[in-house]
């Protein structure tokens, strides 16, 4: 039998080689972040229960959410794999997140809906309570007074936020590179034409779709009047030259649906998954 010599030539590439410099970058901070523990030996990350945000290159907070699959699960959903629905839908650029905070809440971990229905339901308010005071702070520290929020979390009492942990995600090189005011203001417009090409293509989207669209379109004229400043050497222009609430309505409950939660994509596939995982 012939020997069969192996073909020479270029050999295949690692996928993890393939990405980007400053997607590489991006990952290995996420990877780190998402390995990081708290002073008691948990990964931050590791806590089933929880609620997150991400914040852009100026600081302002972009997003808030939830999770009772796990705070690592949903993040990746979110960063890497673009499967979430806010990703799916142009709702949420990955390119613009530069750090992420993290609040676990470790007191649920070993609750689960077929051993306690009545603390399951009751894990789930706080949770949502959890997430709506976060939201309402970020919507506060928010220079529009507004994030990137498609739903707007359960209307609930504010309470006491546990211990949070905030990471950057983005390297002082990618920061350089993606963070030129030019840059974003492309990038930007090009998110509010995705967004927008959604909007028209599915034609019934949900009015916080439209929503986001506005918000988006609100952060575009901004950075680009504070970029027409710079150049002009002027000061900054004041965010309150804009009256996003005049726009878009109120930013402080889901008019249609001020107390429940009708993203089906995002939180009954969670409790469906987390219920898969109680039965096995």
């Amino acid at each position: 039998m012939a020997n069969r010599r192996r073909p020479t030539g270029p050999r295949k590439p690692a996928k993890n080689k393939l990405p980007a410099t400053s997607v590489r970058d991006f990952r290995n901070l996420l990877e780190e972040a998402l390995s990081a523990c708290d002073d008691q030996g948990r990964k931050w990350s590791d806590a089933r229960w929880g609620c997150y945000a991400f914040y852009d290159y100026d600081g302002e907070p972009i997003y808030v959410g939830q999770t009772n699959e796990k705070l690592r699960t949903r993040i990746r959903r979110h960063l890497t794999n673009q499967r979430t629905d806010a990703v799916a839908m142009r709702i949420l650029d990955v390119f613009e997140v530069a750090d992420m905070e993290l609040w676990p809440l470790w007191e649920y971990e070993g609750l689960t809906k077929k051993a306690d229905a009545k603390g399951y339901k009751a894990a789930r308010a706080h949770l949502d309570s959890i997430e709506y005071t976060a939201y309402l702070e970020a919507i506060k520290t928010s220079r529009f007074r507004a994030i990137l929020n498609e739903k707007i979390p359960p209307l609930s009492e504010p309470t006491a936020l546990p211990q949070s942990k905030r990471f950057s995600l983005i390297s002082d090189e990618t920061r350089k590179e993606r963070g030129h005011p030019d840059v974003r203001i492309a990038r930007r417009a090009e998110t509010i034409s995705r967004l927008a090409a959604v909007a028209h293509e599915r034609g019934e989207v949900s009015p916080g779709l439209r929503r986001v669209l506005v918000i988006q379109a609100v952060r575009l004229a901004y950075i680009s009047a504070a970029r027409l400043a710079y150049v002009e050497g002027r000061p900054e222009p004041s965010p309150s030259a804009i009256d996003v609430e005049g726009l878009v309505g109120t930013v402080l409950y889901e008019p249609s649906d001020p107390h429940g939660r009708k993203d089906k994509d995002e939180s009954e596939a969670e409790d469906e998954a987390a219920e898969g995982q109680e039965d096995d």
